[in-house]
């Protein structure tokens, strides 16, 4: 998806924050030669601030929902807690299998794993309690994915939903769902297409 943010922007902050990993840099290469939409890969501001939140909260389990080429899998498992894993959600069969090969290449096969299936019945195996959720697959399953991990979620947990800038049909309603819900508290960033993190209310 086409960052809506100013792009002078988007360049500052990109060249003001922590270059990517040798890892991560050589995933987001490999992702433009080799897939025809290398956008749908997070951006380097966006990985680098989701493997913030996971250093942040210590994270112990975090699970994503889209993984695509398994950049922003890598960057999070970068920062996993002692003995923390994470597991990633894929309905492609060949994404799956790019990520998880650089994600072995990575040096992160021991913590991090691909699932391939529908997001929701592999949600539906994993106990809880989840430090961090990433939403970033289908938009219209949106709504679906957030309630099915809220239940899980840790009691100081995060979800992280991506690209909810655009502000069109599912994710207009997503947005407004969320930020009705008085089950949580939501912040919409205006981090590249948008970024909601949101947390259970006091």
């Amino acid at each position: 998806m086409t960052p809506v943010a100013d792009p002078a922007l988007e360049r500052y902050a990109e060249a003001h924050t922590t270059p990517l990993p040798a890892e991560l840099a050589a995933i987001a290469r490999e992702t433009e030669l080799t897939f025809a939409w290398p956008e749908m890969m997070s951006g380097p501001v966006v990985a680098s601030l989701l493997g913030t939140l996971v250093y942040a909260l210590q994270a112990r389990l975090v699970v994503e929902i889209g993984t695509f080429s398994g950049f922003s899998a890598v960057a999070m498992s970068a920062n996993l807690a002692p003995g923390g894993r994470l597991i990633s959600c894929e309905l492609n069969p060949e994404h799956a299998e790019f990520a998880q090969r650089r994600i072995a290449e990575a040096g992160f096969a021991d913590r991090a794993e691909v699932r391939l299936g529908p997001a929701l019945e592999t949600l539906a195996t994993i106990d809880g309690p989840i430090d961090l959720v990433f939403i970033d697959a289908d938009k219209h399953g949106y709504l679906d994915y957030y309630e099915a991990a809220l239940p899980k979620l840790a009691d100081h947990g995060l979800i992280v939903a991506d690209n909810t800038l655009s502000a069109r049909g599912t994710i207009a309603d997503f947005n407004e769902r969320v930020r009705g819900d008085e089950r949580v508290v939501a912040t919409l960033l205006t981090v590249r297409d948008g970024l909601t993190v949101i947390r259970r209310a006091s």
